[in-house]
């Protein structure tokens, strides 16, 4: 391993605002809004300001799947929100987010607007809204609010952790690596073994634990999260990646991953999303491609 002790921490420390960093516009160390900017509104009671990361793409195949049971009130705006760009330091954002980070939901169908933040209290606040994706039984909703809630926990080991050190982070430096890279295979090996014994997640059937957990160990175990999956051993993990293929196969899954993408294929592109008839004439073959935005 190399020598890396040469850096001593400061006794405080200072933002070093380096412009040359790609993530400079979305890292730094204070909260609050940059500039003033409103934000769009469209005609449907749920307003979605989101980008087709992992984390966006969670509450777009919610949205979709829940259109795809007959639910009506589940029709949605979605706005892209361009996070290299800065545009979740916009004051009409930082309102809805305090904490600046996609995805944010406006739910205007209530006496008061509802802002929910954070994509698995999205997920949760939907799934009992519209009674969909989440067992009525104690125990089995305690199964699936426990697997949510791993992949919460869980996650930042992998985009922030082993995706920012093994693909993003301009010095590859191996004890990051390393320490990340058993993290996520410890995380895959949990996975794979639940599955061994459960068709989907939290058992025999399809919850918001999935969508919560696909967005990024699916598209993990195919290759396309942060070019690593021959690194990883990624197809190792015969059950995760059964798994995988079984929720790549849902149409409405299909179309979640679409919206707010803003790169890649144009095919799989849909920046904005106000009505079903959008995904007309389109398609997407690909889970998230290496080099997108993270998170």
């Amino acid at each position: 391993m190399a020598d890396e002790s040469a850096y001593t921490p400061p006794t405080v420390w200072t933002w070093n605002k380096d412009a040359a960093n790609p993530f400079a516009s979305i890292n730094r160390p204070i909260a609050g809004a940059t500039h003033e900017r409103g934000l769009p509104v469209g005609r449907h009671p749920l307003q979605l300001y989101s980008l087709a990361t992992p984390n966006g793409i969670k509450v777009t195949v919610m949205l979709e799947e829940l259109l795809a049971l007959g639910h009506r009130g589940a029709e949605y705006d979605a706005w892209p929100v361009r996070i290299l760009d800065g545009e979740q330091f916009g004051s009409g954002f930082v309102a809805l987010n305090p904490n600046s980070k996609i995805p944010a939901l406006l739910d205007r169908s209530t006496a008061t607007p509802t802002r929910v933040f954070e994509s698995g209290a999205i997920l949760l606040y939907l799934a009992e809204k519209f009674d969909a994706f989440l067992p009525g039984t104690p125990t089995e909703r305690a199964e699936c609010l426990s697997w949510l809630f791993w992949q919460m926990a869980s996650t930042p080991y992998l985009g922030g952790g082993f995706g920012h050190f093994y693909a993003y982070a301009p010095t590859k430096i191996e004890y990051a690596i390393d320490r990340f890279t058993m993290e996520v295979k410890r995380q895959l090996d949990v996975l794979d073994r639940q599955l061994a014994h459960n068709e989907y997640v939290a058992g025999a059937v399809y919850t918001i634990a999935d969508m919560a957990i696909w967005p990024w160990y699916g598209a993990l175990v195919k290759g396309m999260l942060y070019g690593g999956g021959e690194f990883l051993d990624v197809q190792s993990y015969t059950h995760v990646n059964r798994w995988a293929e079984l929720i790549a196969r849902r149409p409405a899954a299909r179309r979640g991953r679409m919206v707010n993408c803003t790169w890649g294929d144009p095919a799989g592109q849909l920046h904005e999303r106000h009505d079903a008839s959008d995904f007309e004439h389109r398609t997407q073959d690909k889970l998230e491609p290496p080099g997108a935005p993270q998170g």
